[in-house]
């Protein structure tokens, strides 16, 4: 081999070593990751990869209510002149809290007869223990001692009742003001009172109390779905407000009779409030998962899924430093989730939020 041959050879080498080496590099520099920022880390959320049974669902369309047995409107107990009002609709109230104050002569009369039981309950006291002297002394006789000890004891409870009255009212006596107090504590959902205006005792309410820590959805149950519909059953709930997220609930009531508008029978579903994202009024989607005899297989959420390109994809997470993304095969889906044959493994953790920025922050370094 010549000079030139050999000198060729080890430049040829010494080049694809190079090529190597930067490779390795790149190889390197693409599986390196930034740790996610701060922003996005305060709303991610993960969800575990389950083998779950197969299951089918179906969605009813219904709204979501008021509890009832939690929301107490306030009807006015007298007629008369609304002085002061102290909320505003959607303020959040204690039981026991001032709302409003009521000139009335409704409350008048009772309070004449409160003084003038006063007044002979006094008399009779001081009766009674001039009785009870004479008694003593052998001027008075027992029965004279027992009819005087009545007299008190009639007027004590004519006097008792008579303020119970006037505390039903929240009445300040002779002023002729009623005071309405919260019955309860929770929001004002509805109001119409206002400074200056008159009301009548049985009106519509002056304001309606509901506690918003727990809602109901009335799901509409047509007669197809009937046999799927059971108390107690365990039911996920989205709104348009949070298209991504589901409510757990469970099926307290399922009506018997149809709505005679609607032809539907209604099931009320209670669930819990705590973030208050449930707003009364609001339309719901109930979702009900059905079983099949497909088996088991492993589940993802559907919050999860990406697809591009015509393939889907997840972004599973191991850390705050450490994401990788994996493609998919679905072998069936529901409203809920979608149910893989690979890709992913149990217990491994998926990205439910943000995962599309994360899959383009990890893709373009690939």
């Amino acid at each position: 081999m010549t000079k030139y041959s050999i000198l060729t050879l080890v430049l040829l080498n010494a080049v694809l070593i190079s090529c190597n080496k930067e490779n390795k590099t790149n190889e390197e520099v693409s599986t390196t990751q930034e740790c996610l920022s701060e922003a996005i880390k305060n709303t991610l959320d993960v969800e575990k990869v389950t083998l779950r049974p197969i299951e089918r669902s179906i969605t009813l369309n219904g709204y979501i209510d008021y509890n009832q047995d939690k929301t107490v409107p306030y009807h006015s107990l007298v007629d008369g002149l609304v002085a002061n009002t102290y909320f505003s609709l959607g303020d959040y109230v204690k039981k026991g809290q001032l709302l409003a104050e009521i000139k009335s002569t409704d409350t008048n009369e009772i309070y004449s007869e409160l003084k003038s039981s006063e007044a002979e309950l006094k008399v009779a006291k001081r009766e009674l223990e001039s009785v009870e002297s004479m008694y003593k002394d052998g001027i008075a006789s027992q029965k004279e001692l027992i009819e005087a000890q009545e007299e008190v004891k009639t007027l004590n409870s004519k006097v008792a009742a008579v303020r119970s009255s006037l505390a039903i009212f929240n009445s300040r006596g002779e002023s002729g003001v009623v005071n309405v107090v919260a019955p309860q504590s929770g929001y004002i959902v509805t109001k119409n009172v206002s400074t200056g205006m008159t009301v009548n005792a049985g009106d519509e309410p002056l304001f309606t109390v509901a506690d918003l820590s727990d809602v109901w959805i009335m799901a509409n149950v047509y007669a197809a779905n009937m046999r799927h519909v059971q108390p107690n059953q365990e039911v996920k709930v989205s709104t348009l407000a949070y298209p991504d997220e589901y409510f757990a609930g469970k099926v307290t009531k399922v009506s018997q009779v149809f709505d005679t508008e609607e032809r539907v029978l209604k099931a009320r579903i209670s669930m819990e409030n705590k973030e208050m994202k449930l707003k009364p009024g609001m339309s719901a989607d109930i979702i009900i998962q059905l079983e099949t005899n497909e088996g088991k297989s492993l589940a993802i959420p559907n919050t999860a899924i990406i697809f591009d390109n015509n393939q889907n994809y997840v972004v599973v997470y191991k850390n705050d430093c450490e994401q990788e993304v994996r493609k998919i095969t679905p072998v069936s889906k529901n409203n809920i989730y979608t149910y893989i044959a690979d890709g992913v493994k149990e217990n491994e953790m998926v990205v439910t939020t943000n995962e599309l920025l994360i899959y383009e922050q990890l893709t373009n370094k690939l």
